[in-house]
């Protein structure tokens, strides 16, 4: 990596916690230069504007969540088995979550819902990744007599509502039973479809 891209990267990782506590509009220049040690001209000698920073620090607290669920669902062949994995990622994980501010997708969703586009599309973007793994996993585990036929659509909406909606409750609320508790019923529902 040459040093443009280690200095880009390092700017990412320092940022992305603050955007994800912060949203897009708490998150101020002097908030980037007190996190990196670096000058207002080093970071955007980097990034065109805050907006690209703000950009690259979601993906990255993206890619922190969907890599270890990538990496768990590597090693399950059952598709019941891999619908397990994402909730006991949440179980397991819940805080450090809520120590990083909570899930950036849904911090990312609020922030940029009605203000920044770009933000916006790459939320939809990761959103719509998700449902399609889960409704993947499900058209296939029904394809292999592992899952009750579903409609999987609803299945992973609600699924994806239930976790989002929980990390958000339970966080803002402190009250992490109120995620355990809507994932051990996520998880009684996939057990009832299994075969």
């Amino acid at each position: 990596m040459i040093r443009s891209e280690k200095t880009r990267q390092f700017i990412i990782e320092k940022t992305a916690p603050i955007f994800n506590k912060k949203g897009y509009t708490g998150t101020y220049l002097s908030d980037l230069t007190e996190a990196t040690g670096l000058t207002k001209g080093s970071i955007y000698g980097n990034f065109q504007n805050k907006n690209e920073v703000a950009l690259e620090a979601f993906r990255y607290n993206y890619q922190q969540v969907i890599g270890q669920i990538n990496k768990k669902l590597q090693s399950l062949e059952r598709a019941d088995q891999k619908l397990l994995a994402f909730l006991i990622f949440y179980k397991e994980q819940h805080q450090d979550i809520f120590e990083r501010g909570g899930c950036a997708i849904l911090n990312t969703a609020i922030d940029a819902d009605d203000g920044n586009d770009l933000l916006r599309e790459e939320v939809v973007q990761a959103i719509s990744n998700w449902k399609k793994k889960l409704e993947t996993i499900l058209k296939t585990g029904i394809s292999n007599n592992e899952i009750q036929p579903v409609d999987t659509a609803k299945f992973s909406n609600e699924m994806i509502a239930l976790i989002e909606g929980s990390v958000m409750m339970a966080k803002t609320l402190q009250e992490p039973d109120i995620l355990i508790d809507n994932i051990t019923r996520l998880e009684s529902k996939i057990h009832e479809i299994t075969i």
